[in-house]
């Protein structure tokens, strides 16, 4: 089957690629998107994309592409992207930047990699699995009122407590070692079932988001890609859940206007310190005809803001 990236046309739409831009990917994964742009730029145009995942650095469609001069690609974290940008000498000099948030289908799909608790595998969950420590690891020595706010903040799972006192207990005499194994433990815990959402979705998702300090990064690399922009420069991010949208839409509403209100002081406007983005638009859904094709694309929405 062949890759959809998800929101491809709203994606070249919204960033405006100009034929002789500097743009960055920070989310390589497939590929897709990265593609698309270099087949907009002209001979003088540059793409810079960025994956912590080795697999996608190491595959066959990233390695076909680094034959095109235009096109490099690091294997690094979100939060490396301003001091890259500055080795390579970009900064303030980039038209776009394009961060598609969440777990990529190759990550889903292959059992090794732990995400997925409807195939069978070792709890790892790292993006990165050269980095850190596995799910399986951190289940084995977390205490249970840390697991308790992971799952409830980063899951927003109302049943965290049930599920962390199980895991704790089960701890005792056997830790949790794969993915079919925690996702039953959590399915024999909770009460009631969401119709169409497996039990044991939000917790997985609020594991990995630990493991791989997913919500730390993402406000980290909005911070610097504010100041690597250039003027009229676009950001682009397409989050997957509400606690990643939540994070961008604040971030974009922080910069936009006037930093904070004199109320009724008496100062001049021009001594009222400004954002540097502005909002673009309307926050972007997946259109009925993608969603049918890629399902994923159902909880995608999209952001952006152009530096001022």
């Amino acid at each position: 089957m062949e890759h959809l990236p998800v929101m491809f046309a709203e994606v070249l739409q919204q960033l405006a690629i100009k034929e002789d831009g500097v743009y960055l990917d920070c989310t390589f994964g497939r590929g897709g998107h990265s593609q698309g742009i270099l087949n907009l730029l002209g001979p003088a145009g540059r793409l810079l994309a960025f994956d912590r995942d080795l697999d996608a650095i190491d595959s066959d469609y990233a390695q076909a592409m680094l034959e095109d001069k235009r096109f490099d690609l690091k294997h690094t974290p979100f939060s490396e992207l301003e001091n890259i940008v500055t080795n390579a000498g970009l900064v303030g000099k980039v038209d776009g930047i394009l961060m598609d948030l969440g777990v990529s289908s190759p990550q889903l799909d292959n059992p090794e990699r732990g995400f997925s608790f409807l195939r069978d595998g070792p709890l790892d969950m790292r993006m990165d699995g050269n980095a850190g420590i596995t799910a399986e690891q951190w289940l084995a020595s977390v205490d249970e009122k840390e697991l308790v706010e992971v799952l409830f903040e980063y899951g927003e799972e109302r049943f965290a407590r049930r599920i962390a006192h199980a895991v704790i207990e089960r701890r005792v005499d056997a830790p949790v070692r794969t993915t079919r194994e925690l996702a039953k433990l959590i399915e024999d815990v909770v009460p009631v079932k969401e119709k169409h959402k497996h039990p044991a979705t939000r917790s997985f998702q609020a594991i990995r988001i630990k493991i791989n300090s997913e919500l730390d990064e993402l406000k980290t690399v909005l911070q610097q890609s504010a100041k690597i922009l250039k003027p009229s420069g676009r950001l682009v991010v397409i989050s997957f859940h509400s606690l990643e949208d939540r994070i961008v839409k604040r971030f974009i509403r922080a910069e936009s206007g006037a930093k904070y209100n004199p109320g009724k002081l008496p100062i001049k406007e021009v001594d009222i310190a400004k954002g540097i983005l502005k909002k673009v638009g309307k926050a972007l859904r997946a259109e009925q005809q993608e969603i049918n094709l890629n399902p994923r694309a159902r909880s995608a929405i999209m952001r952006v803001a152009e530096k001022v």
